[in-house]
C-alpha cells in the first residue's frame, strides 16, 4: 500500500510533552513550517505562552492541558483537536519523565508513575489518534530512546519504559499494516539529547543528574519527526553515537554490560546539587528547550544519512567515482 503524507502547511499536529526539550523545539519547529498545532502537556502556564508565541509569528496552535497517562485525557485532547481544526494529520506521542536510581532503590510509586507517563502515555495516545488516522490518514510518531535498546545502569526504570515502547509501537505498526490501515508508524530514538530532562528527573543517586556524553541539540530529533510526518518512515535513531552504542550493546552484551556498569559514573556531576523539585508527579514549570549546563552536537552525518538516504548515496557514488578519476590519471601522469 503506496501512502502519501500531507505537506506540513495542510497538516492538523497534535504533539504531547510539548512544554519543554524535544517536545517544545519541534512545537516551534512545525510551527515554522504552517503546520496547525494541538500543543499538549500538564504546564498550561507554559503551553499558553507557547500559544502566544507561535499566533505571533502569524501561525495557528491550540493548548491542551492534560495528563496523557490518563486515558480519558488522552481521549479529551482527539476531541479539541477535531472540535478546532476538523481533523488530525499527526499524532506525536513525545510525552516522558525520568528516574535517576538503582533499580532496586527506585520507590513503587514513582516506577509505577514513570510508567504511566512514558508507556501508558503512548498507549493512550495511540488509543486516541489512530481512529482518526485511519479514517483519513495520516502519521503517527512515538519519541522513544536508545534506551530502548541497551541496558541503562542509574536509568533502569526509564530504560525498561522505553523497551516496551518499542515492543508496542513495533507491535501496533505490523497490526495496522496488516489492515491495511493508512497510517505511517514511526519510532524515533534519540541518543543523548541536550535537554532538561535529568533537570526534571527524580534523583534518588546524589549530586546532580545530566545526559552522558555523546550529547546532540534537540533541533536534530525535531528534524527528524518532521520529516516522518511529511514521509512515511519506519524508524530513526538521532545521534550515531547512540547508533554505536545500541550496535555494541546487541552484538557484544557481556563486554556492554561491564562497560556500562563503570560508565554509569558518567550519569551524575557529584560537584553540583539537583535543581528540582521533579516533574515526576506534577508539572515542573517549563518552557525550556535545553539543559542548563550541556551543550548538544547540532550535527549528525549518521542521522543525516539516514534522513537523505540518496543524497548520502550521490555524495558517496560521486566520491568514489572522483577517487578512480584521479587514480587513472594520476597513473597516466606517472606513465607519462
Amino acid at each position: 500500500m503506496s501512502l502519501k503524507l500531507k505537506p506540513l502547511d495542510q497538516q492538523v499536529v497534535v504533539i504531547t510533552g510539548a512544554s519543554s526539550g524535544i517536545g517544545l523545539v519541534t512545537a516551534r519547529l512545525l510551527a515554522t513550517r504552517g503546520a496547525k498545532l494541538v500543543v499538549v502537556a500538564r504546564d498550561e502556564l507554559t503551553l499558553t505562552d507557547l500559544v502566544r508565541d507561535v499566533e505571533a509569528g502569524g501561525g495557528e496552535a491550540y493548548a491542551v492541558a492534560a495528563d496523557v497517562g490518563d486515558p480519558a485525557a488522552a481521549a479529551r485532547v482527539a476531541r479539541h483537536a477535531v472540535a478546532r481544526f476538523g481533523r488530525i494529520d499527526t499524532w506525536i506521542n513525545n510525552a516522558g519523565v525520568a528516574i535517576y536510581a538503582k533499580l532496586l532503590d527506585t520507590p513503587f510509586d514513582e516506577h509505577e508513575r514513570l510508567f504511566r507517563t512514558n508507556y501508558f502515555g503512548v498507549v493512550n495516545g495511540c488509543a486516541a489518534a489512530v481512529p482518526h488516522l485511519r479514517e483519513h490518514g495520516g502519521a503517527l510518531i512515538t519519541v522513544a530512546s536508545i534506551a530502548a535498546g541497551m541496558p541503562s545502569p542509574l536509568m533502569g526504570a526509564y530504560a525498561a519504559s522505553k523497551h516496551a515502547v518499542k515492543g508496542y509501537v513495533d507491535t501496533l505498526r505490523a497490526e495496522l499494516l496488516r489492515e491495511r490501515a493508512p497510517i505511517s508508524v514511526t519510532l524515533i530514538q534519540p541518543s543523548g539529547i541536550d535537554t532538561p530532562v535529568a533537570e526534571h528527573a527524580s534523583n534518588h543517586v546524589g549530586g546532580k543528574a545530566r545526559i552522558p556524553p555523546v550529547v546532540y541539540d534537540p533541533t536534530l530529533v525535531a528534524e527528524a519527526i518532521v520529516d516522518a510526518a511529511t514521509r512515511p518512515t519506519h524508524g530513526v535513531t538521532v545521534g550515531g553515537a547512540g547508533k554505536a552504542q545500541v550496535l555494541f550493546a546487541q552484538h557484544a552484551p557481556a563486554l556492554f554490560d561491564r562497560v556500562a556498569a563503570i560508565g554509569s559514573a558518567l550519569f551524575v556531576d557529584p560537584t553540583k546539587n539537583q535543581p528540582g523539585p521533579d516533574n515526576l508527579f506534577a508539572p515542573a514549570r517549563n518552557g525550556v528547550e535545553r539543559s542548563r549546563d550541556q551543550r548538544g552536537k547540532g550535527f549528525s552525518l549518521y542521522t543525516s544519512a539516514m534522513r537523505h538516504p540518496a543524497a548520502m548515496l550521490a555524495l558517496g557514488l560521486g566520491l568514489a567515482g572522483a577517487a578512480i578519476w584521479s587514480r587513472r590519471h594520476s597513473g597516466v601522469a606517472e606513465a607519462a
